[in-house]
């Protein structure tokens, strides 16, 4: 004799030859089939009956069919009622867009390789630090609709200016780099076209009225972001020269919190190692990043001859639902005058 379920209404389907083959816990809605299950009651052939606290002669396997169906469907919902799973009904109701507080996509599994049948293999941890941007770079990857406008700037006389400086200044100690000017140009830039300085907080937008600027460093445990604080108040030398304590600092992984939040807009350089033109994926909740690529020289038409000027490639990653194409494109046409002529930062 056993008592099955927790609920007090069962639902039996008798078939014609007077075996019941399905039982249904009314309370739960949990069905399952019975190869054999022979009851105590006394019920016409091809029947529904509803029973109230049965007592049921299970075969053994009948009785392991249903001890693993309760079990399961206990842990199923001891999982949805901690959040771990949704129940249909539940992701039915989920938003669809930004305003829930993640992402619903149906992929496929990631594929899972023995890849020891293929070769020799070893494996190794991701970093704590890959770990925290992999998580934040797929997806801001995913949720964010970006665009990448490229475009290139004629550094030449900036790059002479900028070897002059450092020649000046030799004994100071602090090394002036292109990316000094970089970041007082996009602070030039953003103020030109504010929406780049901008983040979305739901259908409003939020417009900053201070300049922090992230710049990627690369580190032997990872990437990491520092911010540079008020850019605007600051001149050349000062921001070479905090730029140097900060990558000492992410290099000795010693940067805190604070040396890497608040940042408006993201600078990530790969100059000093090569490449033309490449995809950055924006820092949310920021609306853009610039990409650098290795400058070089090249043919350049000045209107009667070719000749040759030092161009840096600009990629500029930008979130569509903030900024349209044109205002990209007229973003880097002025970043790209500004390091042209360095002197209409002034104006």
């Amino acid at each position: 004799m056993r008592q099955l379920g927790r609920s007090s209404r069962y639902e039996l389907l008798v078939h014609k030859d007077g075996v019941a083959a399905n039982l249904r816990d009314v309370g739960v809605g949990v069905a399952q089939v019975l190869p054999v299950l022979t009851v105590a009651y006394s019920v016409p052939p091809g029947s529904t009956v509803l029973l109230e606290e049965p007592e049921i002669h299970l075969h053994p396997l009948a009785q392991a069919v249903l001890a693993e169906l309760f079990a399961d469907v206990q842990a199923f919902t001891q999982r949805v009622m901690t959040g771990s799973v949704q129940t249909k009904a539940q992701a039915a109701k989920a938003p669809a867009g930004g305003g829930g507080t993640g992402v619903g996509l149906d992929l496929l599994p990631w594929p899972k390789v023995d890849f020891s049948k293929f070769g020799p293999v070893e494996r190794k941890e991701l970093g704590r630090i890959k770990k925290i941007s992999g998580a934040n770079l797929t997806r801001n990857a995913v949720v964010i609709p970006a665009v990448t406008n490229h475009d290139d700037a004629d550094i030449t006389d900036l790059e002479a200016f900028r070897v002059q400086l450092n020649k000046e200044n030799e004994k100071s100690g602090i090394k002036v780099t292109m990316l000094a000017f970089l970041i007082k140009a996009c602070v030039a830039a953003l103020k030109k076209f504010p929406d780049f300085n901008s983040s979305l907080d739901g259908d409003s937008l939020v417009y900053k009225q201070y300049f922090h600027i992230g710049f990627a460093a690369d580190t032997p445990n990872g990437l990491v972001v520092p911010v540079l604080k008020d850019a605007d108040k600051k001149g050349i030398f000062q921001i070479s020269q905090e730029m140097s304590e900060l990558a000492k600092k992410a290099r000795d992984g010693k940067l805190g919190p604070a040396d890497m939040s608040g940042a408006c807009f993201t600078i990530s350089s790969l100059g000093g190692i090569g490449g033309r033109y490449f995809t950055p994926i924006i820092n949310a909740p920021e609306v853009a990043i610039l990409g650098l690529s290795k400058s070089a020289m090249k043919p350049v038409w000045d209107g009667q001859q070719f000749v040759p000027r030092l161009m840096l490639p600009l990629s500029l990653s930008y979130d569509h639902r903030v900024i349209d194409g044109a205002l990209a494109a007229r973003f880097n046409a002025y970043l790209g005058l500004v390091l042209a002529d360095y002197r209409r930062i002034l104006l």
